[in-house]
């Protein structure tokens, strides 16, 4: 249970943070009735000793559609990457949580309840108009089989969670100047190092290649040349900054700038770390919700061609051809684009897409050929499909030149490695005679590189390139007393050993004018870790007799 909670702890992160930037959203079409499958035997489990009855399930279930609607723009069931399982766990999540809170006696008045919703009513405003509660109620709930009560209990619920959170949290923010101080100084001391790298490429010359080593290489390592099961599909993509114009143009016509300052109040100056200003804060909340709008207006576009697309399929019950698609595709007048063939691992190489455009191309068939629309974090794409290829192993002749350099990348790291770890305990037998980690390194041929100063808190190091990463560069420096240097680190393509000179002091008047912001992030960050580490416990503890404790 543990791994599952928090594998999908994001979810209800935006609880935990108090995120409250609600996207304007396009009023959804009416889908299939929910049937979670927890219950059909009667039986929904306990909850601190108390049965839970189907109504509370059902309540519960009805208010995470609603949360997670408000903060994704869709249903839950609508996600394919949301499975029933996970789905449940979140339900009980959800009812363990106000389970809780009541038992604790956290009590939310029905004037705060009021202004919650209300405030979610506004947000959804086009034109400087406020969404009715009847109108909410009649195109997003009613069709949905939801109730102006679910949406009532769900903004009062959320309004405790979030009390709930804060109480369970509180621990975590009980950071005195002290402490706070410290642990800027741990983040941000610099350190002064020099480094030696054991590159593979530089012993690439010393590899024998012969025929035979390279076919007994091939046989031994065949698995990894297979390639996986590929999929072929046509797109199109609606980018949005095709948008971005348009949903300034019309966010310009409403209350724009209150609801700029209402998610500034929801955050908090420090939500923004790099924003030093309130003005630089709500600069960028106002970006965020016009690219939401534009995605929103991306997404009504792709609908809208998808509707297109169903208006060519035949009347009678043959599945649709993939043809329609390029037709509707021409009588729109928009790009038809075709993917090279892509595996389910990495995806299209034309571009970075959205895990879900993966996973609903690997879904397509021959009788269900359409899908979308697929929400991307900058473009939402509407595929059809091409082809299917199997997977399959080349023969060694297809694909010689590209064993025979990775047989002989093999042996070169090989060799860089047994190098390193040669030159380690010679290394350091000749610091502790005195002499200096240059001079040593140079007289066995190798060359030392000075690292720029660098912290934990440092985002990225140019100078590495790709022969080390960041991490293990500094997991291994903060790990090295000063004057001495590391062991031998492989790495992927060799490995390094890096010698630390001295540890910089702190730049006094950075720290000072830095720290009330870190001590403030410190605090959300330990406030967050504290609820998360309660609500784990609270979770195995509690949903072990429920339904989900057994669901696979």
């Amino acid at each position: 249970m543990i791994g599952t909670i928090r594998k999908h702890s994001k979810w209800l992160w935006w609880v935990i943070a108090g995120l409250t930037i609600i996207s304007f959203v396009v009023f959804m079409g009416t889908g299939p009735t929910r049937n979670s499958g927890i219950g059909g035997n009667g039986d929904y489990g306990t909850l601190y000793g108390h049965k839970i009855t189907q109504q509370e399930f059902i309540n519960a279930r009805n208010e995470f559609f609603l949360f997670y609607w408000f903060h994704n723009n869709e249903w839950p069931d609508r996600n394919p990457n949301i499975k029933e399982k996970d789905l449940n766990e979140q339900i009980y999540l959800r009812l363990m949580l106000t389970q809780k809170a009541g038992a604790l006696g956290i009590y939310v008045s029905d004037e705060s309840a009021a202004m919650a919703a209300g405030e979610m009513l506004r947000s959804l405003g086009r034109n400087g108009q406020t969404v009715s509660i009847q109108a909410f109620v009649q195109k997003v709930l009613t069709p949905e089989g939801f109730t102006a009560e679910d949406f009532e209990r769900f903004a009062r619920n959320d309004l405790v969670i979030q009390q709930l959170v804060q109480m369970m949290g509180l621990n975590g923010s009980l950071i005195t100047p002290q402490a706070a101080a410290a642990a800027y100084q741990r983040e941000h001391q610099e350190v002064s190092a020099q480094i030696v790298f054991f590159s593979a490429s530089n012993y690439l010359s010393q590899v024998t290649v012969a025929p035979p080593l390279v076919a007994q290489f091939y046989t031994n390592y065949q698995a990894q040349y297979r390639v996986p099961d590929r999929v072929q599909v046509n797109y199109v993509e609606f980018n949005l900054t095709n948008f971005l114009a348009q949903a300034q143009a019309e966010l310009a016509k409403t209350n724009f700038d209150e609801l700029v300052d209402m998610n500034y109040r929801e955050l908090g100056p420090d939500y923004f770390p790099d924003a030093k200003t309130p003005e630089a804060a709500k600069a960028k909340i106002r970006d965020l919700l016009i690219r939401q709008r534009a995605l929103t207006d991306a997404r009504a576009q792709a609908n809208d061609f998808a509707t297109a697309v169903f208006a060519l399929a035949p009347t009678n019950n043959e599945p649709p051809k993939p043809e329609i698609f390029t037709t509707a595709a021409k009588q729109k007048g928009l790009t038809l684009r075709l993917t090279a063939p892509f595996s389910s691992l990495y995806g299209p190489d034309e571009f970075t897409a959205p895990e879900t455009f993966t996973k609903a191309a690997f879904g397509l068939t021959a009788d269900d050929p359409f899908a979308g629309p697929i929400i991307g974090s900058t473009s939402v794409y509407e595929i059809a499909l091409d082809k299917k290829l199997d997977s399959t192993i080349p023969p060694l002749d297809q694909i010689r030149d590209r064993v025979t350099q990775d047989y002989r990348m093999m042996h070169a790291t090989m060799l860089a490695q047994r190098a390193g770890t040669n030159f380690a305990p010679s290394l350091s037998g000749q610091l502790t005679a005195g002499h200096s980690f240059a001079s040593v390194c140079i007289s066995a041929g190798l060359h030392p590189e000075p690292l720029p100063p660098f912290s934990l808190s440092t985002q990225e190091l140019p100078e590495l390139a790709d022969r080390a990463s960041l991490a293990q560069i500094q997991n291994t420096v903060f790990g090295t007393p000063a004057g001495h240097a590391s062991g031998f680190v492989e790495t992927e393509g060799g490995g390094f050993i890096v010698y630390v000179q001295s540890r910089l002091p702190v730049d006094q008047a950075a720290m000072n004018a830095d720290l009330p912001q870190f001590t403030a992030s410190l605090r959300r960050q330990r406030e967050s870790e504290a609820f998360n580490q309660w609500l784990q416990a609270e979770a195995n503890r509690q949903l072990r007799t429920t339904p989900v404790a057994s669901a696979k």
